[in-house]
């Protein structure tokens, strides 16, 4: 066959189309990921599912509501929240009525940060104001600062016009702690180890006798949640360990522990034992481990492995030899994908639930357990 002769634009023409049949067929390189449309929620410790103040929505419900309302910033809808449960007399774990230090005193901790500003304010040992998320969020908007701490935490909310109680027990506060202290203190300030085991045992009776939920023993809330826009923000508010001693800070207003939140990558927040994700500031860790390509669940799981290889002490070991405590972590990345995780799975027991947590998005709120990382229970 006689061999055409190409003119110099037929030769651009005719190359031009090739590299186009060429970039179309499967053998060419990978096709260009374009990421899917952020899928909006908000998860929380399963009290976000639980409580309602009296109302008709949980905190879930409502963060999630306003959440996706045009104009509303995503740390506010959070905030607005967990508002419910701090105000809520039945949630003996978060503010007003949360079961007070081992004298008595309602203590409470919180955090907030604002991913799209990069923003963050905590308070810890507040005393008197029963919403600390909204002092941690003054602190962030009004100050330079991050972190302020017992009686100067409750100055600045007067300064900030926040109304201070004389006291935020509750009666039904008030009768856990005084049965907490008339089963291990009858003789006034027996020796520390001792006492410390009374307490523990104590407690653990208390909760078997379904007089307190075990989770609330470490009782908090933490709740993360993502916009239409991408925006993400969270916070998290206790009233700390149950009959803690006064003074005591947890991981809740820690940021990089209690709460991490980077708007590029995610938002990650704990309840459980403080100190346990404190030595490994674990929410910082998730959320890094997200940035390396892991998904919310094995980025929290990740963090739980190095609480249970870091549990050595053998006060902290049930008969199993396991963490004789449950911890959990929420979730969510940047994409809106999420997921609960704990030491332990849900018990099907309540009031002690282990390892459930609380999800709303379009499909409405509800509870979901969470993906855990031994069996049985931290009572076993």
């Amino acid at each position: 066959m006689p061999r055409t002769k190409l003119s110099r634009r037929q030769f651009i023409t005719t190359s031009a189309v090739a590299s186009t049949v060429l970039a179309a067929s499967p053998r060419s390189a990978p096709a260009l990921y374009i990421p899917s449309a952020v899928k909006p929620v908000v998860i929380s410790a399963d009290n976000g599912h639980q409580y309602t103040n009296g109302g008709t929505k949980t905190t879930v419900a409502l963060a999630f509501e306003l959440l996706t309302k045009d104009n509303t910033d995503v740390l506010d809808a959070l905030i607005a929240g967990v508002n419910i449960c701090e105000l809520d007399p039945e949630d003996d774990s978060v503010g007003f009525g949360g079961l007070p230090n081992a004298n008595g005193v309602v203590q409470l901790d919180a955090s907030v940060m604002h991913g799209p500003t990069k923003r963050a304010g905590a308070v810890a040992c507040l005393e008197g104001v029963r919403m600390p998320s909204l002092v941690a969020k003054a602190l962030m908007e009004n100050t330079d600062h991050h972190l302020l701490v017992g009686k100067d935490a409750q100055t600045f909310a007067k300064q900030m016009g926040f109304k201070i109680e004389d006291d935020l027990n509750t009666p039904n506060s008030r009768k856990q702690w005084l049965e907490w202290k008339r089963r291990t203190d009858p003789l006034h300030f027996p020796d520390p180890v001792k006492q410390a085991e009374a307490s523990m045992k104590a407690t653990i009776e208390m909760c078997r006798e379904g007089l307190i939920n075990y989770d609330h023993v470490f009782g908090t809330i933490n709740c993360n949640g993502i916009n239409a826009k991408g925006e993400i923000a969270g916070v998290t508010t206790t009233s700390g360990l149950a009959w803690k001693i006064p003074g005591r800070v947890g991981d809740s207003p820690i940021l990089g522990a209690g709460l991490y939140v980077d708007n590029e990558v995610g938002a990650a927040g704990s309840t459980g034992r403080g100190e346990a994700n404190l030595y490994n500031l674990s929410s910082y860790l998730i959320v890094e481990e997200m940035r390396r390509g892991r998904s919310p669940k094995d980025a929290g799981m990740t963090a739980l492995r190095r609480i249970k290889s870091g549990t050595t002490e053998k006060r902290l070991k049930n008969r199993r030899g396991m963490p004789s405590f449950n911890i959990k972590f929420y979730i969510v990345n940047k994409n809106g994908d999420h997921a609960g995780v704990s030491m332990y799975p849900a018990s099907g027991l309540k009031p002690n639930h282990y390892g459930q947590y609380a999800l709303c998005n379009e499909n409405g709120p509800k509870l979901v357990d969470c993906d855990a990382l031994l069996d049985g229970s931290p009572l076993d």
